[in-house]
């Protein structure tokens, strides 16, 4: 069954980004909001016709933990603000990240005391007793570090480095989707004959590898080079996904596998969203830092940079535009900017390509458990 699901999700990643690079370049991005209208319509109607898991329980009203959901609302929300705006404000030194920082260490503690001494918790934090259940959502969360933060970075690089528009981007980043596809038919019957943790090694080694591949890239690289590392990480992303769920949901008991899917889910997202905050940080700071670094290296001393610069005006020259000079030196701060965003995208390509393997380690940790198929939800 999470096989089924796995290659219905997959269809998304695959036609997603070539259907939206189509409507952006064609209609306008708001289409890309304004399109799922109809089918989101269709699919309520069809699931409050069709459906029919269980009645409602009314008198679970009563037990629901508000009170918990406004700790982790506040945390959670605190703690994503200081992640994503704290490079920009010189972190403390803002009274802001001060403010939500202290808010997020309150609400942080006061979460935990509450969900872990109520009756009826609105996550139950006392499943990570389960050692199993504790490695399988810190790899959740590593793995949603890994996918959230390349779907970034994917279209920032082909866009900023590349300069392609949003249907050539899409046409480059479907090949991980399309991969992601075609692996379901290789990891499940593979799930179900080998340790979940060997094909978890698998997996996690090739998402590695191929981030890494993606950080030896340069604005010159064509399709093909940009082909294979993503084909290895949409390959291996299965590979990641079905034991994963396997070691992390089966050892529970069955009682539990229903509130603890949704805290497993929930780390793959919170991983998503810290993994995107603390990118978006590292960009900022890497941009300057190998800025400066090149900067230090075009110099009016520099035979290079003097070379460059005199090829430059001799091309706008030769096209007849006025202020040769000047115009060769905004095309030469051009270029040093990009190459700047290259060193920065490049490594941080590698620090994900690093984590990957660093979770390799994490294997040892988890016993065999049965097949991934019988892990239910969890995907």
């Amino acid at each position: 069954m999470t096989v089924v699901v796995g290659v219905v999700v997959m269809v998304a990643p695959t036609v997603g980004p070539v259907l939206g690079g189509y409507l952006t370049e064609v209609v306008s991005w708001k289409a890309l909001f304004l399109i799922n209208l109809l089918p989101g319509l269709l699919a309520c109607l069809a699931i409050w016709r069709f459906v029919r898991v269980d009645e409602p329980d009314w008198a679970l009203l009563e037990k629901i933990d508000f009170l918990g959901i406004l700790y982790i609302v506040a945390f959670l929300g605190s703690m994503q603000f200081v992640l994503e705006e704290g490079v920009r404000e010189q972190w403390f030194e803002s009274r802001e990240i001060v403010f939500f920082s202290l808010a997020a260490l309150v609400s942080g503690i006061a979460m935990f005391h509450r969900e872990l001494t109520i009756g009826h918790p609105i996550v139950d934090l006392w499943a990570f007793r389960n050692r199993n259940f504790a490695v399988g959502c810190l790899f959740s969360f590593i793995l949603g570090i890994g996918s959230f933060t390349l779907m970034y970075l994917m279209p920032v690089y082909l866009a900023s480095v590349k300069g392609l528009n949003s249907l050539q981007i899409g046409q480059y980043v479907m090949v991980t989707g399309a991969f992601q596809f075609i692996s379901a038919f290789v990891a499940g019957p593979l799930a179900q004959r080998l340790d979940s943790r060997l094909i978890l090694a698998l997996g996690l080694t090739g998402f590695a590898t191929g981030s890494w591949m993606n950080g030896s890239l340069s604005h010159e690289s064509g399709y093909w080079e940009f082909f294979w590392p993503q084909a290895l990480r949409g390959f291996s992303l299965m590979f990641c996904f079905l034991p994963i769920n396997s070691l992390a949901l089966g050892s529970l008991p069955p009682e539990e596998v229903k509130n603890a899917s949704g805290l497993y889910n929930l780390m793959r997202n919170l991983g998503g969203a810290i993994g995107l905050a603390v990118a978006n940080t590292l960009m900022i700071q890497l941009n300057k830092e190998h800025y400066a670094m090149l900067r230090e290296s075009v110099t009016p001393g520099s035979p290079q940079a003097q070379s460059l610069l005199a090829a430059l005006q001799e091309r706008l020259a030769a096209a007849g535009l006025p202020n040769g000079e000047s115009a060769a030196l905004k095309q030469l701060y051009g270029l040093v900017l990009r190459e700047a965003e290259v060193l920065t995208l490049n490594t941080l390509f590698h620090i994900l390509g690093l984590i990957f393997f660093l979770a390799l380690l994490l294997t040892p940790w988890v016993s065999k458990t049965a097949a991934a198929a019988d892990a239910g939800g969890g995907h």
